[in-house]
């Protein structure tokens, strides 16, 4: 199977994130066994999606580990000009959902797994395609947690997300966080009588938009980011019942993109210190169970640049670059460098044509990667 013709297969599987990916994960299992490769399953704590590892070449650790994510963004409310479940090639484009993001890297590794077993591999090729990773980039954490363990751990892990076929050696963090402000109802003509919780919630926004101008100032000493610096936004804010009625609750989503070394924890305990000793002092006047709290949602992992690592090393030589790269998106790459392996993310299209109506990864784009992955064959072959 060609990887277009392998392509069009995977796209036809709906893997939105909140939908189970278990056909499409089923269709890979019994490609795989087809050709003679064993795969473990690595079901969610819902049983409704799973991740799949497989090895070719010796049963040993190191090799290279190709990783994907099987999920794609939604549809709705996207004007697309035909079916996104139907590949469609016209004019050196293909077109579909996931086609770029990233179903074309993914089609290209498992049509080259026959080739893959033909070699005369000398250290393994594995590959791993994982769940969630649109929504939280977890869908990997409990397969890395099993390399070294009952999984071969891999000595360099190449994450195939839509880069030009640049080496990308670094990326942000992004961590999604909600703020929750506790007060006290009542009437608004007494306002000593309550505690407003959005009056509250403004105060912590615009500690956060000052927080802000601090990271634009610091700057990116590494000068390797766009924007260069770590960056916060407030998404969306909830909160009151009424004009007239002291608004007892309220709650605010935001974000934070850190450069490597720019902890969120270190944000969440700045935010916290303010609030304690400038909010809700003012706040217990009138409501003493007054509070304010801030959770994690989801943090993914920046990926910090390891100057001539193994992965870098060998995905330059792969893909015909003398530079890396960084990107201003996050992938699952960060989980595995933080499990001690290697990391790079690198794979065909570009992330420009992703996450919109008439998603497309050109022809040329797949024979690239197509290639890429040729030559790690043969570099890792007798």
């Amino acid at each position: 199977m060609t990887p277009l013709a392998m392509l069009e297969r995977l796209v036809a599987f709906n893997t939105e994130s909140h939908r189970s990916n278990l056909e499409l994960i089923a269709f890979v299992e019994a490609w795989l066994t087809q050709l003679g490769v064993a795969s473990v399953r690595i079901p969610d704590a819902t049983g409704d999606k799973a991740a799949l590892f497989a090895s070719i070449g010796p049963a040993q650790d190191g090799g290279v580990l190709l990783s994907g994510h099987t999920d794609v963004v939604p549809v709705a409310g996207q004007a697309w000009s035909d079916d996104p479940w139907r590949l469609r090639v016209a004019d050196g484009r293909a077109y579909g959902r996931g086609a770029v993001d990233m179903k074309g890297f993914v089609a290209i590794v498992l049509a080259l797994v026959p080739e893959m077993r033909a070699a005369r591999l000398t250290t393994p090729i594995h590959i791993l395609l994982s769940y969630d990773e649109e929504v939280s980039c977890l869908g990997v954490v409990d397969a890395v947690a099993r390399m070294g363990v009952d999984l071969p751990r891999p000595g360099v892990a190449i994450v195939g997300e839509p880069t030009g076929m640049d080496v990308v050696t670094a990326h942000k963090s992004v961590v999604s966080l909600t703020t929750r402000i506790t007060g006290k109802e009542g009437h608004s003509s007494q306002p000593a009588h309550g505690a407003n919780a959005v009056m509250a919630a403004a105060e912590l926004i615009h500690w956060l938009a000052r927080r802000q101008e601090q990271f634009a100032t610091a700057g990116d000493p590494t000068g390797l980011f766009d924007p260069p610096c770590s960056t916060l936004q407030v998404g969306a804010i909830h909160g009151g019942t009424a004009r007239n009625i002291i608004a007892r609750d309220c709650s605010f989503l935001w974000e934070f993109r850190g450069l490597p070394g720019h902890s969120h924890r270190d944000l969440m305990d700045e935010l916290a210190a303010f609030a304690e000793t400038s909010v809700l002092p003012g706040m217990r006047l009138g409501a003493p169970d007054a509070s304010i709290a801030t959770i994690c949602d989801v943090a993914v992992p920046h990926l910090a640049p390891r100057p001539g690592s193994a992965a870098e090393q060998l995905a330059l030589r792969l893909a015909g670059r003398n530079h890396t790269a960084t990107v201003s998106f996050a992938t699952e790459a960060g989980h595995f460098q933080n499990a001690g392996v290697a990391t790079v993310v690198c794979g065909p299209g570009s992330i420009d044509q992703a996450h919109q109506a008439d998603e497309f990864i050109t022809l040329a784009e797949l024979d690239n990667g197509t290639a890429f992955i040729r030559r790690l064959i043969q570099a890792m072959s007798a």
